[in-house]
């Protein structure tokens, strides 16, 4: 593969109508989701709720164009003994692969943290490449409080991004680079806009200095919401016209697409925000969806690990999965939660 084949790749990955399945919960994550509805987090356990997901045609078939998945799952196989990737593949959909190892604290910056896992990347890429993974994926966090986030936060954060895609692109696997500005806290929409330009900008300084090349990645940002805490939250509206706006000054016309993530938003607000946005006009790229739990809460909430809901379990999945196929090209509408998936 070459870098017009990462090119494909990127588009395949935001086609209009689709978007991407994050299954890639640690197995702490998984663990909490899993005590919230009394199932056992096991590997059997995760497998066959992963599998169920992976093997909802209509959803995957119709409104998924990629899966990021989790170390432990890409190695495993089905029940049958098809591999979890091959199983994707068969959908049409692209296999990918969290590769972060999640956060620690940053030295000198209290109560901000630093993504780790560039150690050994570039090795464990060439391994993933090798079992079917096609793009991956690398999280930096940054919080809003008092004085911080810090510039020093900032700026390892989003060189530690950058050196990842470098590494993936040489990989020939798509980077998604996914500078997440958390929504924890009181700050107003405005200060949430503030920051996540900042950070944008910082990103894209980062990625031309490692010299990645923007037409052979995607990024996952967050929306410019109020903060969680904020007395005064904005509408869906505001929320879409601040989002685009912010992206607008900052991310080049030449990423393919921008892939949206849920963070703290209930299920039928991203997808109420997805359509807003979708629905203004000038946008220079695809907006798309990479959303984990606002795909998977009613799924996990109809399963209860027992097999006689499976069925259930993956029209709950196609159900959700479809309201934001239709937020794609901004055609959803409310009435769509009680109707029936086409």
């Amino acid at each position: 593969m070459n870098l017009a084949e990462l090119n494909k790749v990127a588009l395949a990955m935001v086609a209009p109508g689709k978007g991407i399945l994050a299954a890639d919960e640690s197995s702490g994550t998984i663990k909490k989701r899993f005590d919230g509805i009394n199932v056992e987090s096991t590997e059997e356990s995760r497998r066959d709720y992963r599998e169920m997901l992976l093997r909802s045609s209509e959803a995957m078939t119709k409104s998924i164009s990629g899966v990021i998945l989790y170390d432990e799952t890409i190695w495993q196989n089905a029940k049958d003994g098809t591999p979890l990737v091959k199983i994707i593949e068969r959908s049409g959909a692209i296999p990918g692969i969290k590769v972060d190892e999640g956060t620690k604290p940053l030295p000198g910056c209290p109560n901000e943290l630093i993504t780790i896992g560039l150690d050994k990347l570039a090795d464990r890429l060439t391994k993933y490449y090798e079992q079917g993974a096609r793009f991956a994926k690398w999280r930096a966090v940054i919080d809003i409080g008092s004085g911080i986030p810090t510039a020093t936060a900032i700026h390892t954060n989003t060189h530690a991004l950058a050196r990842y895609a470098a590494l993936c692109q040489v990989a020939q696997i798509v980077p998604i680079v996914e500078p997440e500005v958390l929504m924890d806290g009181a700050h107003t929409i405005e200060r949430y806009f503030e920051v996540t330009e900042e950070t944008l900008r910082n990103v894209f300084d980062a990625l031309a200095e490692h010299r990645v090349v923007l037409e052979e990645m995607l990024l996952k940002p967050n929306m410019v919401l109020s903060g969680k805490e904020c007395p005064q939250q904005a509408s869906v509206q505001e929320v879409a016209e601040a989002t685009v706006r912010c992206m607008k000054r900052v991310v080049p016309a030449a990423v393919p697409g921008l892939v949206f993530l849920s963070g703290g938003q209930s299920d039928q607000q991203a997808t109420e925000h997805l359509n807003a946005m979708n629905r203004l006009e000038g946008l220079p790229w695809q907006l798309s969806f990479s959303y984990g739990r606002a795909l998977q809460a009613p799924v996990l909430k109809a399963w209860k690990g027992e097999a006689a809901n499976v069925a259930a379990a993956q029209q709950a999945f196609h159900h959700r999965a479809w309201c934001n196929s239709k937020a794609r090209f901004g055609k959803y509408t409310g009435d769509m939660e009680t109707a029936k998936a086409a």
